[in-house]
């Protein structure tokens, strides 16, 4: 056997023992038949290697990997009685459970929905009269406003929690779900060294309060993976970037860690062995202090093997080591094999160990030897970890390279400089100063990630799912043989890698330029409102003098991001979130941050008031609608027709949608009816506020059934603009609405047929741009229709033929 083939023999053992744990925690039922036939295969593997005049080498990996396979099917096989009995018990036992469990996991609030979400081992649970004494993992969720004693809550804690439950996914470690919708209690504050490691994290957290942001409240996570300061623009500018693994605790700090007590031993002349415990030590209590997380337990296990390598004397090879990191994980935890932090920690130290030098020996080709040396990294971990990362946003950083080159120094300074405040706890003095210190190189990394994020086509849009990690594997396997395979045998294959490389990049590039820095040259430059195509849900921009609003977010902060881009519009003066459901606000994450207004329906649950508050912490002025507000917008003025000051006539929700009457500076006079049903549709109707005739109508609520015919006929619009998504599951728009509209004499757009869809106003025409073809126009053309909403056929392409008032013929 080769030496480089030596280095890779547990790759075997390992990949068994993940795809081995992956089936069976996804299917359980099966996991005790694949354990017998592992221990089976183990048991033939073993009579082979004994049996002489074999390669003892591949049969001691096949032994290995027969085996490995065996002990992660077992573990799960033997876990599964109780994790079943469980499911039944809090899920099938009656609604609503409660849960004593200890909290091991870090507390961290979900920037979506505000709640907080922490991992924790149950020791009790009970539905009605009847409760079982467990031991199981559990995902618990809560909102800040019901929990007893917040202060107490991390982790070492033990807490009562009184909710809901539901089972969780196949292949999740938590076994259940539950939902703390009754409250959550703190029984007990955590004692020990979880303590004493709270305190410490708390402590650092404190020191940093004070410093300006967005620095200070990045120094804690990069330190200790501790997040609660960083707010949710720059959590955005760090992913955008491709930097948020620098504040996710992994293999780097661990060995900044081991690196610094084996050094100082070694000063101090201490022998291999002191060396070795001081390693071990610093190893396991800043795993204590950081908690267990999966990339932790990775590389604190991987530096485990490696030191024991040392003190043994036989130096450790990179690979072989990750390789029984892993199996080793595996095998006390199988449950890691489907988690993505997991995976993404695994493959990105295997890019460093595998890929890096020969990028690093092939960039030298073209550039200073240093430079290579450090492009070399970011770029190997980049090209391993981004299949992975389509999976969760289908799209490729295109800057993440070059953000990381330039955060790359100041990364382990931040680091060991916060992690130094953070022990210096007992000297407050000391700990500020370090702090302080610590703040310069966190800054500089929060204003990369901020200037990378801002740059235009950042983020280049990518297949999703399964399809799209193969294939941006693929191109990342093209780019590694363009760049670091020079061998004369390998010149073809290194062509069609090159051109594989050149036609997805021209590809990507030119995507990211129309959904970018040219997207506005694809779209009328004369727009006053564009309804975006989000799928199923409203985002609709207006334009007025140069001043921007939107009128909701949609369900998908990527996709108003995408239209958000291709629009030219990078800040909005306005925000009208007619309510809170998930397909009008859901998208808020995009716009936090650079919005200078909000303006909002009623707020329905504490989620709702955490959103305003984070936009309000962001920057913006945030006021609760109601009837008669007005405002400006540029040269236009906007009117608040609905929902009513202080009524309960209808909860918070679809029925107290904002319904706002936009008009004037080169708008349309527009009525946006949020999701209203027939009902209010029927009051606002019958109040006199609307002042009809409206150029566009927005259709309330998708188009669906539940309409007031009346409003509509009253509103008399040239143009209908429904904003729904294809194929969705609603049957959405509504024939009969539909019907009803065109019997108006309405003009119809929907965004679920024509994409994206622009209107403005040309002398006394409606122009309607179509994306996409779609009845009255092909694509990209404008059709126009007259004041009383007469359509007009289209001249040539490019050309808008347009005709005015009844009777009046071309218009020019």
């Amino acid at each position: 056997m080769s030496r480089r083939l030596r280095r890779l023999r547990l790759v075997p053992v390992a990949a068994t023992a993940w795809a081995t744990a992956a089936t069976a925690t996804i299917l359980p039922d099966v996991s005790g038949l694949l354990a017998a036939a592992g221990w089976s295969a183990a048991a033939v593997a073993l009579v082979i290697l004994i049996r002489p005049g074999r390669r003892r080498s591949l049969a001691v990996v096949l032994v290995l990997a027969c085996a490995s396979a065996a002990v992660v099917t077992s573990h799960v096989a033997l876990a599964q009685p109780s994790r079943t009995a469980l499911k039944t018990l809090a899920v099938e036992g009656g609604r609503a459970v409660e849960v004593t469990a200890r909290v091991v996991g870090k507390v961290e609030r979900r920037a979506t929905t505000g709640l907080l979400a922490f991992d924790a081992v149950a020791t009790r649970v009970a539905t009605g009269p009847i409760a079982r004494e467990v031991d199981l993992p559990v995902s618990i969720t809560v909102s800040p406003d019901d929990v007893d004693r917040p202060e107490l809550l991390d982790v070492g804690a033990v807490v009562v929690v009184r909710g809901t439950a539901r089972p969780a996914d196949p292949g999740e470690r938590a076994v259940v779900l539950v939902s703390a919708s009754a409250g959550l209690e703190v029984i007990a504050a955590p004692s020990g060294v979880e303590a004493f490691a709270g305190t410490l994290r708390d402590g650092l957290v404190a020191a940093t309060h004070g410093l300006p942001d967005p620095g200070g409240g990045l120094i804690p996570g990069l330190a200790v993976g501790d997040t609660r300061g960083v707010d949710a623009a720059l959590d955005a500018a760090m992913k955008t970037s491709s930097l948020s693994h620098l504040t996710a605790v992994s293999g780097a700090n661990c060995a900044l860690v081991v690196g610094l007590a084996f050094a100082g031993s070694a000063l101090l002349g201490a022998r291999r062995g002191v060396r070795v415990g001081a390693g071990v030590a610093a190893l396991v209590g800043f795993v204590v202090l950081v908690t267990p997380e999966p990339s932790v337990a990775r590389a604190a296990v991987m530096a485990g093997v490696a030191m024991l390598a040392v003190a043994l004397g036989r130096p450790a090879v990179g690979v072989a080591v990750l390789c029984l990191a892993v199996t080793l994980l595996l095998a006390f935890d199988p449950w890691l094999s489907t988690s993505l932090g997991f995976a993404l920690s695994a493959v990105a130290t295997a890019s460093l160990l595998l890929l890096a030098r020969p990028l690093a020996a092939g960039l030298a080709r073209w550039m200073p030897r240093a430079l290579a040396l450090a492009l070399s990294v970011p770029l190997a971990a980049q090209l391993a970890c981004g299949p992975l990362l389509v999976l969760i946003a289908p799209t490729v950083p295109l800057y993440g390279v070059a953000a990381n080159l330039l955060a790359a120094p100041a990364a382990p300074i931040a680091t060991v400089v916060g992690l130094a405040a953070c022990l210096a706890l007992p000297f407050p003095l000391l700990q500020s100063g370090l702090a302080a210190i610590a703040w310069l190189p966190a800054s500089w990394i929060a204003g990369t990630a901020r200037t990378f994020a801002g740059l235009p086509g950042g983020q280049v849009p990518w297949l999703e799912g399964w399809w799209g990690l193969a294939a941006l594997a693929l191109l990342g396997a093209a780019i590694a043989l363009l760049i670091g395979s020079p061998s004369r045998r390998t010149v073809r294959v290194r062509a069609l890698a090159g051109l594989l490389v050149a036609g997805v990049v021209g590809a990507g590039v030119g995507g990211a330029a129309l959904t970018s820095v040219a997207g506005p040259l694809t779209l009328p430059s004369r727009w006053s409102i564009l309804a975006c195509d989000v799928g199923q849900g409203d985002a609709v921009l207006v334009r007025s003098a140069a001043e921007v609003a939107l009128v909701d977010t949609g369900p998908d902060p990527a996709a108003l991001d995408t239209c958000l881009a291709r629009a030219g519009v990078g800040r909005l003066d306005l925000l009208i979130l007619t309510h809170f459901d998930a397909d009008h606000a859901g998208g808020v994450e995009s716009v936090v941050g650079r919005v200078d207004r909000v303006v909002h329906g009623p707020p329905g649950s504490d989620a709702h008031e955490r959103m305003l508050a984070g936009l309000q912490q962001a920057g913006a002025e945030v006021i609760e609608a109601h009837t008669g507000m007005e405002g400006a917008l540029g040269d236009a003025v906007y009117r608040v027709v609905w929902p009513r000051a202080e009524s309960k006539a209808y909860p918070p929700g679809n029925d107290s949608s904002v319904v706002v009457d936009i008009r004037g500076g080169g708008v349309p006079a527009a009525l946006f009816l949020g999701d209203l049903s027939a009902s209010p549709q029927a009051a606002i109707e019958a109040s006199g506020l609307l002042d009809a005739p409206y150029d566009v109508v927005k259709v309330a609520h998708h188009g669906s059934a539940d309409q007031d015919p009346a409003l509509y006929r009253l509103a008399a619009p040239a143009v209908a603009l429904v904003t729904v998504g294809a194929g969705n599951d609603y049957g959405h728009p509504r024939q009969e609405t539909l019907e009803f509209l065109e019997e108006f004499g309405a003009v119809v757009a929907r965004t679920d047929r024509d994409g994206v869809v622009a209107v403005w106003r040309g002398g006394s025409s409606i122009h309607v741009w179509r994306d996409v073809a779609a009845g009255l126009a092909p694509p990209g053309v404008a059709a126009c229709v007259g004041p009383a909403g007469v359509a007009a056929g289209v001249g040539p392409p490019g050309v808008a033929a347009c005709v005015g008032p009844p009777g009046v013929g071309p218009a020019g």
